[in-house]
């Protein structure tokens, strides 16, 4: 396996600009990024007030959108820079989609995947955490104490 050009901080620094870009939106702020031999290829942030659509979750946003660049449905090399861990339904969209990777900042001990079972991806991803978690955090943790004044 060849070595990646850029570290894991400099796809989820892109993913944080996303999940800025839905905190500006007053979305719940999630950023992701999809990466192909060191290329971003797809861009999203979660856009469920937006769109009035429970799914339109930043990582199910970026699966449509690498899928339809690479004009295939499985993202087998393939890297998600997600900036908070993914929940169980966007889990099993990864799963289906096949990604070696998933690459997240903060862990969502209520929601996130690992609280049911990291067996919930495929049996090849590879998952790595806390990639830049305390930025990913103090965002989302920004947002809700704005929501409750």
């Amino acid at each position: 396996m060849e070595r990646p050009l850029f570290p894991d901080e400099y796809f989820m620094k892109e993913a944080l600009k996303e999940a800025q870009k839905a905190y500006e939106l007053k979305e719940v702020p999630v950023g992701a990024v999809i990466v192909n031999r060191d290329r971003i290829i797809a861009r999203a942030h979660n856009m469920t007030q937006q769109l009035m659509d429970v799914t339109a979750h930043a990582e199910m946003i970026a699966i449509t959108s690498a899928s339809n660049f690479l004009g295939a449905k499985y993202l087998n090399d393939c890297t998600l820079f997600v900036t908070l861990e993914p929940c169980v339904m966007c889990a099993a969209a990864l799963k289906w989609a096949q990604l070696d990777r998933v690459v997240f900042g903060a862990s969502d001990p209520r929601e996130g995947f690992s609280r049911t079972s990291t067996s919930i991806l495929h049996v090849k991803t590879r998952v790595v955490t806390g990639i830049m978690e305390e930025e990913a955090s103090s965002l989302l943790k920004q947002f809700f104490l704005e929501r409750r004044d």
